[in-house]
């Protein structure tokens, strides 16, 4: 049972808009986005990649409408799409109210790049009539040069002033159907902005560290930012933006979520033990097989790889299904009992396979179908690996005594 949802900080409570089928704030699940890289108007190709993004994970898919044909694309891409579409608007509000015109379920407003007044209330007014949201992008590379001078440079009151002042043009015009968003590429000031605007605006709020670069970096800085405020209760929807293929933003915001039990599992989530003193096989290399051949298959489990059979099956209770090396054998154990000893050579096509029936017969049924006699076998290598290995295969105690003796030295 997933637990950790319940420990974080309570969501922040917000306003609830809809982008498309997809609500987002004020209760609803944490949505994952990304945004395609393919152009527009190349239809197939963005359709495509749409659907492998919405395979990952992605709840909500953004596409650019910087041009006419990127708009014509859209009003193509649309209603083929298998989940909402937002169009990102760069510099002319025309582009704007012609993705609109597509059909777009969202649009994505810079305020840093379309500053006329004029046409901003324009915009709202045309997404109002259609009841499409809008996303408030504040970013910190973009910022409105009078707010930069004002503020004494990209602060957290700076961004936050931006969003305001788009606030204002909307309430103007009768429009609040609007998400926020106070982006930066560094992850201390990102982090301080939508701290900043969630004490200041009840709309649900877009999170994501912006320009973040490739993986690994990229994404190590977008989990401290995302991960830390999803954790403080903070943020309604979220998207990695990292230089790679759309895909892993998908994935990655998808497994975050899950992680932090905000999300059902969707996929396979792997866990393997680091390796220690008594470990009888390459658990990285074991780790690494079973990944490969698991992923592709979706299946919402969590699976764990364990060096030895002494801690493995123990350790790792909470997994769905695992697999503990022992001499030269490999013991399946599901929610923490042994049900089955295989050979060494087949320890990956056996959790394989024990994973597919798990996911199609349930865990009650393979449970009852477990081998009666490989608990026994399975004790019996446990002993035996600890009369080989001792109780304290890494040293531990050593190191305890060393770090004793330098205490008490220093004493």
């Amino acid at each position: 049972m997933e637990l950790s949802g319940n420990l974080l900080s309570a969501r922040r409570p917000t306003r609830q808009i809809h982008v498309g089928s997809v609500a987002v704030g004020g209760g609803a699940p944490i949505s994952v986005q990304s945004m395609t890289t393919t152009k527009t108007a190349d239809v197939e190709g963005t359709l495509a990649q749409v659907y492998e993004l919405a395979a990952a994970g992605a709840d909500i898919v953004r596409c650019t409408c910087n041009d006419e044909p990127a708009a014509e694309g859209l009003a193509q891409i649309v209603p083929r799409s298998p989940v909402p579409i937002v169009a990102d608007i760069h510099f002319h509000h025309k582009m704007a109210l012609a993705a609109l015109d597509a059909g777009v379920h969202g649009l994505r407003l810079n305020p840093g790049n379309l500053r006329k007044e004029a046409e901003i209330k324009t915009v709202a007014r045309e997404a109002k009539d259609r009841g499409v949201p809008i996303r408030i992008g504040v970013n910190a590379g973009s910022l409105d040069k009078e707010l930069y001078e004002r503020h004494g440079g990209v602060t957290p009151e700076a961004l936050v002033a931006s969003a305001q002042r788009e606030l204002a043009y909307f309430a103007d015009v009768g429009f609040e159907d609007v998400k926020i968003s106070v982006k930066a590429s560094s992850v201390a000031l990102m982090i301080a902005a939508y701290r900043l605007a969630s004490q200041t605006f009840d709309h649900p709020l877009h999170l994501g560290v912006t320009e973040a670069g490739p993986p690994p970096a990229g994404l190590l800085k977008g989990t401290a930012g995302i991960g830390t405020l999803l954790a403080e209760g903070i943020g309604d929807t979220i998207r990695y933006s990292l230089t790679a293929d759309p895909v892993e933003e998908a994935r990655a915001g998808r497994q975050l979520l899950e992680s932090l039990g905000l999300r059902e599992r969707k996929g396979l989530d792997l866990i393997a033990c680091p390796s220690c003193g008594r470990a009888q096989v390459d658990v990285i290399a074991v780790a690494q097989a079973a990944q490969a051949a698991l992923e592709h298959r979706n299946l919402p489990i969590q699976v764990a790889v364990m060096g030895c059979v002494v801690n493995g099956p123990g350790e790792a209770r909470g997994a769905d299904l695992g697999i503990a090396a022992g001499k030269e054998k490999g013991h399946l154990f599901i929610r923490g009992e042994i049900v089955r000893v295989v050979p060494e050579a087949e320890m990956v096509d056996s959790l394989v396979a024990e994973a597919e029936r798990l996911v199609a017969e349930g865990v009650e049924a393979r449970l009852a179908a477990a081998d009666k006699s490989a608990a026994a076998e399975a004790e019996a290598d446990r002993r035996a690996l600890l009369e080989e290995g001792g109780s304290d295969p890494n040293a531990s105690k050593t190191r305890i005594e060393m770090i004793r003796r330098r205490v008490e030295d220093d004493s």
